[in-house]
């Protein structure tokens, strides 16, 4: 089975101990924001308190195009060394993202970018943890774990469980040395690094993929010189989506990068796990004209949860979430009607996005 190999790749990864050592790194924070003085403050002041050398510490946020009190937010904060661009755009992009980075990379003055997003938190710890894997390893990039976190449905619970299950899975491949995906709410990298792969350049056509896109350009560039920081003091933290209409959305743009993978065996994988949960589907079908194929859905079904906790069981652990896989039962059923559903919608159409309408 797939997933034993990402438990496999899970146990490769190695829980990491920062080094107390004094760390000499620049290193430039990006933020990129849209329409955010909800939750931005909060982003703020967890950045200002890094137990990281604020001399060595650059932040700076890209406030894209805001309706809002962002920019305005985000300027109060200039008297603590926080940096504001303003994106000026005058011609309609598709991915108005990437180029934000991109612009803040530009002026930027750190040797590591590290990007998250502005309705994130994040603990003390967390830069001077990135900081040290980067200089004991000196990975070309650094993907870290981000967690969902105050819930107050079972919507969101179990969206934090599946959130969990693809975190995992990045995390796993990066073990097994085929990096397939990660999450720019917590990605460094070498800014040299970005631009000998060329940066956005060649996906910058497409909305999403600021994180993903860029790390298999990463991987195809530095074989072996990818990363996961598997240490709970670099966790990222956000919040799982209230409605199940912003959840599709979300995951539609997650889905749409698929399109541009252009590592075959990626897309190998994810056209396998697709039409195994089809065929589970597929099988209680044809359960109506033969109880054979009942067995064989049920038998799929048992594995499928079996695997996948086993999987969760360490991933849990790992984010002190482990209460969490009470929920697998039902979101195993639930997943094999989402992996369907987005395998088809999340590769056709356009999806909304910050307000806009993208492809």
């Amino acid at each position: 089975m797939i997933v034993v190999v990402f438990i496999r790749g899970w146990y490769k990864l190695v829980d990491y101990l920062p080094s107390t050592n004094q760390l000499s790194t620049k290193v430039s924070v990006i933020v990129a924001a849209r329409n955010e003085e909800g939750n931005i403050s909060k982003t703020l002041d967890d950045l200002l308190a890094q137990c990281y050398d604020r001399q060595l510490t650059e932040i700076i946020f890209i406030d894209d195009h805001s309706t809002d009190r962002t920019s305005e937010i985000i300027k109060s904060y200039n008297g603590f060394g926080v940096k504001l661009i303003q994106l000026n755009e005058d011609r309609p992009l598709n991915s108005y993202k990437k180029k934000a980075i991109q612009t803040a990379i530009a002026e930027s003055s750190g040797t590591l970018i590290v990007t998250t997003d502005a309705d994130c938190r994040m603990g003390p710890h967390w830069l001077r943890a990135i900081v040290s894997l980067y200089e004991i390893k000196k990975y070309k990039m650094i993907s870290s774990p981000v967690v969902y976190f105050e819930e107050s449905s079972f919507f969101e619970r179990a969206q934090s469980l599946e959130f969990l299950y693809l975190i995992g899975l990045g995390a796993a491949t990066i073990g097994n040395g085929r990096p397939a995906t990660c999450n720019g709410a917590n990605l460094a990298y070498e800014k040299e690094a970005f631009y000998e792969v060329g940066g956005f350049s060649g996906i910058d056509d497409l909305a999403s993929g600021d994180d993903e896109l860029l790390l298999h350009k990463m991987a195809a560039e530095f074989a072996n010189n990818i990363g996961f920081l598997k240490n709970s003091e670099a966790i990222v933290y956000t919040h799982a989506k209230g409605t199940l209409k912003e959840f599709i959305q979300q995951r539609k743009r997650w889905s749409s990068k698929s399109t541009r993978y252009k590592n075959k065996s990626i897309i190998v994988l994810g056209v396998f796990i697709w039409l195994f949960n089809l065929s589970i589907v597929v099988n209680i079908g044809m359960g109506c004209l033969n109880d054979l194929y009942l067995k064989v859905a049920f038998i799929q079904l048992l594995t499928k949860m079996a695997v996948e906790f086993l999987f969760l069981y360490g991933v849990t652990s790992f984010v002190n979430r482990r209460k969490l896989l009470l929920l697998v039962p039902v979101l195993s059923i639930l997943h094999i009607i989402y992996i369907i559903y987005i395998g088809i919608a999340g590769n056709s159409g356009k999806y909304k996005w910050k307000g806009r309408m993208v492809r």
